[in-house]
């Protein structure tokens, strides 16, 4: 799969909770996924490099947030009035490095459970001297809900999250009506949820949840509809350009949050 963290290979054990099998539509908004102690991620072992590991010992108390810390005032955060964006499940952390050293007027959280990308993008973070970016390591429903205040962020990008494509295991995707309403609600008026997946059906339920989903309008043209072109701005992963070469689709969907 990709680089990101929900881009790891999709959890296809049949030793999952056979309870998911019944329900293979997005869900119903009244219920938060971790609330239902059903996670969209699967945190996996991985050796750790000297460098990631000084990104967690040394460079995590200047960068790293936390849940416990609670509602943050992203001014006093980052000193300053800035756009802002965030990242959800930001992987090895390539692409959200190359966007905050190349956009040094914006601000940037990425959150992600996965230690070797954690600690790698706060070495790469320390080694550039970046000081436009913090990093959450915990579930980012939770963070969305008890840390960032309404209406604050200009973006939220969510690429190539895990597409757990066995229908049993669709109760496990992050996009869901719940969730989608949540961060419209951390968007200021006018701000976007920008999507990113190489699994066509994922694709096609994304677009479904988000064309139903209230104080949303698609950015896209008639012509590309649902579907946007790949914006320049949107870093090219490795992963993705070797896909390219293959003839493997990625499908981008940008929503603008309405009111």
């Amino acid at each position: 799969m990709t680089e990101s963290s929900s881009e790891n290979s999709p959890e296809n054990s049949d030793s999952q909770d056979s309870s998911l099998e019944n329900n293979t539509g997005p869900e119903s908004q009244d219920a938060p996924l971790h609330r239902r102690g059903i996670k969209s991620y699967v945190i996996r072992a991985g050796r750790m490099t000297p460098a990631q590991n000084r990104g967690l010992d040394d460079v995590w108390p200047r960068f790293g947030l936390t849940i416990a810390q609670g509602r943050q005032d992203l001014d006093a955060l980052f000193g300053r009035q800035a756009p802002r964006v965030v990242e959800i499940g930001f992987g090895m952390g390539n692409s959200l490095i190359e966007q905050a050293q190349t956009h040094p007027e914006t601000d940037f959280i990425g959150i992600e459970v996965h230690a070797p990308g954690v600690g790698k993008l706060l070495d790469e973070v320390d080694k550039r001297g970046l000081s436009n970016l913090r990093v959450y390591r915990e579930d980012a429903l939770a963070v969305l809900e008890q840390c960032l205040p309404e209406g604050s962020l200009t973006t939220l990008q969510l690429f190539f999250p895990d597409p757990w494509p066995k229908k049993k295991h669709h109760k496990r995707r992050i996009v869901q009506p719940a969730f989608v309403e949540l961060i419209r609600t951390r968007l200021m008026p006018g701000g976007t949820f920008h999507l990113a997946t190489d699994w066509e059906a994922y694709a096609e339920w994304m677009a479904e949840v988000m064309e139903i989903a209230p104080g949303y309008a698609n950015t896209a043209t008639q012509e590309t509809a649902p579907y946007v072109p790949r914006p320049t701005f949107r870093p090219l992963t490795k992963f993705e350009a070797r896909g390219e070469k293959l003839g493997h689709g990625v499908w981008d969907l940008i929503y603008q949050r309405q009111d």
